[in-house]
C-alpha cells in the first residue's frame, strides 16, 4: 500500500508545486496575503501551535465517537479491514505522504483558486466511496478540509494543517488498526472479536 500511495501522492505534490508556480509564481506552503498581517515567524509558530492542537482535540475525540455513534464504528471496522495488514512504519509513512501531498494540493494550490469553501467540498468529494457507508467519512473530510483551510487562511503558512494532518492520519490509523470496538452493549453484546467477525462477513 505505501508503494501505491507514494505513486498517488508523488505526482499529486509535483502538480500542487507546478500548479501554485506557474498559476501564482508562489510556493504552495504560503499565502501572499493572510487575514493576520503578523511577521513570518509569529505565524510559523501560530500555524504550527494551532495545528498541533488541533490533532490533539481530534485524537481524542475519535475513540469518543466509535463508542457512541454507529456511523463512527462502521467506518472504524471497514478501515481496519484495509489497514490490517500494516505495521506502525507504514502507517506512519502512509500518513506521511497523504498529510503532506493532499495538503499541498487541496490547500495550497487549490483553496486560493477556488476559496476556502469549494476546495473543501471538493476535499470532501474526493472522499466518497463506492458504497453509503463511506458517505460520513466524505462529511468528515469536508469538516477537516474547513479547519486545515481556516488555519492556512488565517496564518498564510500550511505546516500546521500539514502537521495536523499528519498526526490526525497517523495516530486514528494506529488505533484503527489496534482496537476492535463493541458495537452492542448490555449482557447480550459480542466480544470485539466476533464483532469484528461479523462485520468482516458483512463487508
Amino acid at each position: 500500500m505505501t508503494m501505491v500511495a507514494t505513486v498517488v501522492y508523488g505526482p499529486l505534490a509535483l502538480v500542487a508545486f507546478a500548479w501554485a508556480w506557474w498559476g501564482g509564481n508562489r510556493l504552495p506552503w504560503s499565502l501572499d496575503r493572510p487575514w493576520l498581517a503578523w511577521s513570518y515567524a509569529p505565524r510559523l509558530a501560530l500555524s504550527v501551535g494551532a495545528g498541533f492542537v488541533l490533532a490533539l482535540i481530534v485524537i481524542a475525540l475519535t475513540p469518543q465517537l466509535v463508542a457512541r455513534t454507529r456511523w463512527a464504528r462502521e467506518l472504524h471496522l471497514e478501515f481496519r479491514r484495509i489497514l490490517a495488514p500494516l505495521n506502525a512504519g507504514q502507517i506512519t509513512v502512509l500518513a506521511l505522504l497523504s498529510g503532506f501531498a493532499e495538503e499541498l494540493f487541496f490547500r495550497g494550490a487549490l483553496q486560493p483558486v477556488v476559496g476556502l469553501w469549494f476546495a473543501s467540498l471538493i476535499f470532501g468529494g474526493v472522499h466518497v466511496g463506492p458504497r453509503r457507508i463511506l458517505f460520513p467519512w466524505a462529511l468528515w473530510a469536508f469538516v477537516m478540509g474547513l479547519l486545515f483551510g481556516l488555519l492556512f487562511e488565517l496564518t498564510g503558512v500550511l505546516w500546521g494543517p500539514i502537521l495536523a494532518h499528519f498526526l490526525i492520519n497517523q495516530r486514528n490509523m494506529i488505533y484503527i488498526r489496534r482496537h476492535a470496538p463493541i458495537t452492542s452493549q448490555g449482557p447480550g453484546a459480542l466480544s470485539s472479536g466476533e464483532e469484528l467477525s461479523r462485520g468482516f462477513r458483512r463487508y
